[in-house]
């Protein structure tokens, strides 16, 4: 949890527009979804007040970043269309970056139009969970904006991905899957000109559940691409399915799985339950300076 534990990620710095982000010590995302069918918040938080409200208490929280989203990713989610989701996340944006103009949010979207006007709204870093596979302008939008990128693998798209990852056979290597995405997209990413990039093993994302568990035990193999870490479990059907429970009983699951994380080499944690990962990252960090 300390600089002494980082040696293998030199990038501890994220350039937001203008606003260096300190990565020395693990961060805290906290998710926002403005959606009517997210798996655990969906229709919570999709009017502005409502929005606004959860924005302030994941503040009060201690939320280093709020992810802000208008398209769910759950298993069998459609793709909405850049007009949908810009109508859903940019008044919450624009509403965030007035009341609290200092606050760092991404933007999670796999759209360029998308990216490109929540950056201009307030957003200060771009989270794409299909790397750039579903809009081809959105990896060089990425770099024309010249903010930070979450890098995250996920096998065949949120309608498709359970299905693919249940028809791997039974010996496929997802560590050696992975370590073979992140080269190649990486490689994509520089040669773009994209300066900052944070990798997201994607957890959930078309992986079968011992492919989870393994990504999470073996996690600081990915140091090896000296970039930040971001680890996204929260309430994850990983979690409840193994446990038996549904996603509202699932936060003591993740809460372990945080702590295997921040162990194992996360930079950022992305949660539903901003104070309860702050906990983690404090006690942690304690520890490791004893």
């Amino acid at each position: 949890m300390s600089p002494k534990n980082t040696l293998l990620t030199p990038n501890l710095t994220l350039n937001c527009k203008g606003i260096l982000v300190d990565l020395t010590q693990p961060l805290v995302m906290g998710i926002l979804n403005v959606t009517p069918d997210s798996f655990f918040d969906g229709g919570k938080h999709n009017q502005l007040d409502a929005a606004l409200n959860k924005a302030e208490s994941m503040i009060n929280a201690g939320a280093d970043i709020l992810d802000i989203g208008g398209m769910s990713s759950r298993p069998g989610a459609e793709v909405l269309t850049p007009e949908e989701e810009c109508e859903r996340v940019l008044p919450i944006i624009r509403g965030i970056h007035q009341t609290w103009p200092d606050q760092i949010m991404s933007i999670d979207t796999v759209h360029a139009k998308v990216a490109k006007a929540a950056i201009e709204s307030g957003a200060h870093i771009v989270n794409d969970i299909s790397a750039g596979s579903i809009d081809p302008l959105l990896l060089p939008t990425v770099a024309a904006l010249n903010v930070p990128y979450i890098l995250m693998h996920m096998r065949g798209q949120p309608d498709s991905m359970q299905q693919e990852a249940a028809q791997l056979d039974k010996d496929h290597d997802i560590i050696e899957e992975l370590l073979h995405f992140f080269t190649r997209q990486l490689e994509s990413c520089q040669k773009l000109g994209i300066k900052d990039v944070i990798i997201d093993l994607g957890f959930g994302f078309g992986k079968r559940l011992e492919d989870n568990y393994l990504l999470l035990r073996r996690m600081k193999e990915f140091q090896l691409f000296q970039r930040p870490i971001l680890v996204g479990t929260s309430r994850k059907s990983m979690i409840y399915k193994l446990l038996d429970k549904r996603p509202d009983g699932a936060l003591n699951g993740t809460t372990i799985t945080h702590v295997l994380a921040l162990q194992n080499g996360a930079s950022i944690l992305r949660v539903h339950d901003v104070e309860e990962a702050k906990e983690c990252v404090k006690i942690l960090n304690y520890l490791a300076d004893l």
